[in-house]
């Protein structure tokens, strides 16, 4: 695997891949890896000819300071990981590199900020354009491929390059999880031992609520249980849990009958241990 911290070595390396007309892949990271960036490293072999994985902690879209301290930060272990997982190139630019000078722009996704993740992190997915739109000019994939987990990013991602017209095709893959259920997660290893046993739960309220819908219960009365639910499991704060048109991820309200006319409906959830901020979804 080739390392690359600056962009202008990696480009003139990428070009002269594309001059033999190979095809690339993208699989952006902010680092801490796990299996779950592992699935998206194979399926970009799978569909590419050369795998290019980025990982840089992106300050811009964190709108907490206690957040961007800890995020876990482990680049020799990552680059172990990626390597022996067989992607090609690794670009770990600094954040001087990335940003010579601050950004001055903004980006606007409408609606998509005003729920869930835009609601509760003022400025996060103005960041994630910001990076993401840098990193697909620097390395002009054909495909780039995200996890389901982070199914808002992933919607704002598409916006983007449906409105700004990028020449690649976007892949969702599937989250993955841990046996238990829980869904893997940089921030999964600053959870404590207890903390750990508990975190489960929030995919299993998930579960509960998907249950609920599919028997016909009001949107109202779903979200009353889930609560209820964690409410009852030591250690959990629930921060948000929505029920979403999945095209949209506007509220949805009526029953799950209505819904299968129109399409597809997202159940997204959101809630601390302690300190750390667990996020997940799940699809009907």
């Amino acid at each position: 695997m080739l390392v690359f911290h600056q962009i202008s070595v990696l480009q003139e390396h990428l070009k002269q891949l594309r001059n033999q007309s190979l095809s690339v892949g993208f699989v952006p990271t902010m680092g801490a890896l796990h299996q779950g960036h592992i699935s998206l490293i194979n399926q970009a072999k799978a569909q590419s000819d050369v795998v290019v994985c980025s990982i840089f902690v992106n300050p811009t879209q964190f709108n907490n300071a206690h957040d961007l301290a800890v995020y876990p930060r482990t680049l020799e272990a990552d680059s172990q990981m990626l390597d022996t997982a067989g992607c090609d190139i690794l670009f770990a630019p600094s954040a001087e590199e990335m940003y010579p000078q601050l950004p001055t722009m903004k980006f606007d996704f409408g609606t998509l900020e005003t729920v869930m993740e835009g609601a509760f992190r003022p400025g996060h997915f103005n960041g994630v354009g910001i990076v993401v739109s840098k990193l697909f000019h620097i390395v002009q994939p054909d495909k780039a491929f995200f996890g389901q987990k982070d199914l808002q990013q992933c919607a704002v991602i598409s916006c983007m390059v449906n409105e700004l017209s990028f020449n690649l095709e976007l892949i969702i893959c599937p989250t993955q999880r841990e046996e238990d259920g829980l869904a893997m997660s940089s921030r999964n290893r600053n959870l404590s031992p207890e903390q750990r046993a508990v975190a489960p739960a929030v995919y299993q309220a998930l579960l509960q609520a998907k249950t609920g819908l599919l028997d016909g219960q009001e949107v109202s009365v779903v979200k009353h249980n889930l609560a209820s639910y964690l409410a009852s499991v030591e250690g959990i704060e629930l921060e948000y849990f929505e029920i979403s048109d999945f095209d949209t991820l506007l509220p949805f309200n009526g029953t799950l009958s209505q819904s299968l006319e129109g399409g597809k409906i997202a159940l997204c959830i959101a809630a601390f241990l302690g300190k750390t901020r667990l996020i997940d979804n799940i699809i009907i």
